[in-house]
């Protein structure tokens, strides 16, 4: 088990960073048209490694591994361009990279890649609990076709996506419907307005007697937990997403206790401050090398996999949280105003507890597999 980085993949992290800060200089990725700074992103992501990762294999490159330390630069930047581009690349690029069949991957997976379509998961229905929920989406067979019916909540990407990956059932059994921006009968609501995650687009959808070629379903599943599998990659990305939340807000408050002060001392200078700081820095790194144990365990572990990423996904969307709010205080007045890092990192982290699996559930699922129950 290594988690140290190459000198390649540090390269590489440095080349993310500069991408991103030029990008966030020409634009402010946290407001505006969505769709024009998430595309912008995705087409300078796609000159790089970073869109194959944990997708297809990239030579030199760790896959999950490496895309924790990527996925932390881009969050740190902007955690709505990450979410956007991660549940694009990674949970849908994920869907058909290993589930669809030839066909469907040969039209979608290249382009996906390449940063010329996006891609959208919609699981959620009542609620964003899907573990005790039975899903209501319902496809029945009309000759070649599949008639779908059915709602889903809080689809990221849904207001700009080219495809849409809809979890539902058939026959009884669980599949996943390929739905197409534009298929006669798909609804696509209102951009929501959320608490954080203001640059992302989220929306519902509907799907009102919505026609799709019968070849274009994923599954029947019999033994595979599809819907387990999809919330395993979209908490895998949640873990990126705690970790680029944490290392903005914690150099946030570094940066200001080093230049402001208060007393005629600097702000660090006070003892307080600098415990404050420590306990933020020591969460952060404690969660960094957890992201990348439940990264290896991805890899070659897969049987300890969903149990150690959820106990990640808990103790890292609380840690954003923590390492947040300490931010804020630390900021004191300038903290509390509104477009700083410090202040959109704890907006966006209570996202981060309630989206994938919860960490409520997470903590059922946790015990139950410390018993043994799966």
């Amino acid at each position: 088990m290594n988690y140290d980085f190459s000198e390649k993949e540090l390269a590489f992290f440095i080349d993310i960073q500069n991408i991103m800060q030029k990008l966030s200089e020409e634009k402010n990725l946290e407001a505006g048209g969505p769709e024009e700074n998430i595309r912008a992103v995705i087409d300078r992501l796609a000159k790089t490694p970073y869109l194959n990762l944990a997708i297809q294999e990239e030579k030199e490159y760790n896959g999950l591994l490496t895309l924790m330390g990527a996925m932390e630069v881009v969050g740190a930047f902007s955690p709505s361009v990450l979410l956007s581009v991660e549940m694009s690349t990674r949970v849908f690029g994920k869907i058909v990279a290993e589930l669809c069949d030839d066909r469907l991957k040969g039209n979608l997976l290249t382009p996906l890649l390449e940063g010329k379509i996006l891609g959208a998961v919609a699981v959620s229905e009542d609620s964003m609990n899907v573990e005790n929920e039975p899903l209501k989406t319902e496809g029945r067979a009309d000759r070649d076709k599949v008639i779908v019916n059915g709602a889903k909540q809080y689809v990221v990407n849904a207001p700009l996506a080219d495809w849409i990956a809809v979890a539902g059932m058939m026959d009884g059994k669980p599949v996943v419907f390929m739905v197409e921006k534009g298929t006669k009968g798909l609804v696509v609501e209102e951009k929501m307005s959320m608490v954080g995650y203001d640059g992302a687009a989220v929306s519902g959808i509907r799907l009102e007697g919505c026609s799709i070629d019968a070849a274009n379903v994923i599954g029947p599943f019999d033994k595979v937990d599809i819907l387990s599998k999809i919330k395993m990659w979209e908490n895998q990305v949640l873990l990126g997403a705690s970790l680029g939340l944490m290392k903005s807000a914690y150099e946030a408050a570094r940066d200001y206790a080093k230049s402001h002060k208060s007393g005629g001392k600097p702000v660090i200078a006070y003892q307080e401050v600098g415990f404050k700081l420590a306990e933020m820095l020591t969460l952060f790194q404690t969660s960094q090398l957890f992201a990348y144990r439940a990264a290896w365990n991805a890899a070659d572990n897969p049987k300890d996999a969903d149990s150690f990423t959820l106990s990640s996904k808990v103790f890292l969307t609380e840690s954003a949280e923590q390492v947040a709010s300490s931010a804020l205080q630390i900021l004191a007045g300038s903290g509390y105003q509104t477009g700083n890092a410090a202040e959109r990192a704890f907006r966006c982290s209570k996202y981060l507890q309630i989206a994938g699996t919860s960490t409520e559930i997470s903590r059922v699922k946790i015990g139950d597999a410390a018993m043994g129950i799966r």
